[in-house]
């Protein structure tokens, strides 16, 4: 019973952070203090919300002392294969007339040599508008 009330109380804890802060980084802090005090990784998993395997991820951080990395928050996800020439696209769609999506990613794959899905290319235009 007493269980439950703290984990409950933690939640809340956690819901009212997250209005100053990412909810990731929130939940990063609850399980760094909870880990400090020496509760168990499957606790710790419990009360913070995250997988065993983050926790122990960031077990592992704190360990070794590699504690200035677990407050970054990277984007997450991976990097375009059309960032890095993503204005010359676009460029080259404003210059030229290309009726589909298709058209566009055909275009992309003969200049550029990447190849992309027509979902691709309307996230790209949808990011341009």
């Amino acid at each position: 019973m007493a269980e439950q009330n703290m984990n409950r109380n933690i939640s809340k804890v956690i819901e009212f952070l997250g209005i100053f802060m990412p909810i990731t980084l929130v939940k990063r802090i609850v399980c760094i203090l909870v880990l400090s005090v020496g509760i168990s990784v499957e606790e710790t998993a419990k009360i913070s919300g995250f997988c065993e395997k983050t926790v122990k991820s960031i077990k592992k951080k704190l360990d070794s002392n590699e504690v200035d990395t677990l407050f970054v928050i990277n984007g997450g996800g991976r990097k375009s294969p059309l960032a890095d020439f993503e204005s010359a696209i676009i460029d080259e769609i404003n210059q030229n007339a290309y009726y589909t999506k298709q058209q566009i990613a055909d275009m992309i794959f003969e200049k550029h040599g990447v190849k992309v899905t027509p979902q691709a290319v309307g996230k790209l235009l949808k990011k341009r508008s």
